[in-house]
């Protein structure tokens, strides 16, 4: 009980305050927002191709098996390259477990032609006939 009454006379001796401490909180804020400009860029992943530019129509796929074909012919699922042949078995043990809702290929600009058509074939034969080519929207003058 002493306590208590303590408390309560110390508090009659001095104001109380309610403002609202507001630099803890743009101090918070400023702290979040750096660390959101950190990690977007690194969130958005993938590997970096110089994508054709064409006037086309975007096609919403949902959760994509994403294929990359660099230009030396490097082939990639996700963010993980493969040998030719080690691409092979990876895709069709990805297309025995996991059905995706789409596959999209990312061709660079620089690509062989058949390579790009050849990572479809293998596509085809894997059982994933839902193949899109990923593009860039073309620069309107």
């Amino acid at each position: 009980m002493g306590r208590l009454g303590g408390l309560s006379r110390h508090r009659r001796g001095r104001p109380l305050n309610a403002e609202v401490n507001i630099i803890n909180l743009v101090d918070v804020m400023l702290v979040l927002l750096i660390i959101f400009m950190v990690t977007a860029p690194i969130l958005q992943g993938g590997i970096k191709v110089d994508l054709p530019k064409l006037d086309t129509s975007p096609v919403a796929i949902e959760d994509p098996l994403i294929i990359t074909v660099k230009r030396n012919g490097g082939l990639a699922i996700g963010e993980k390259f493969y040998t030719e042949q080690n691409f092979q078995v990876a895709l069709n043990l990805l297309a025995a477990k996991k059905r995706p809702g789409g596959v999209v290929v990312q061709g660079d600009a620089g690509a062989l032609y058949g390579s790009v058509a050849h990572v479809l074939e293998l596509l085809r034969n894997a059982g994933l006939d839902k193949a899109s080519l990923a593009t860039q929207p073309a620069a309107t003058p």
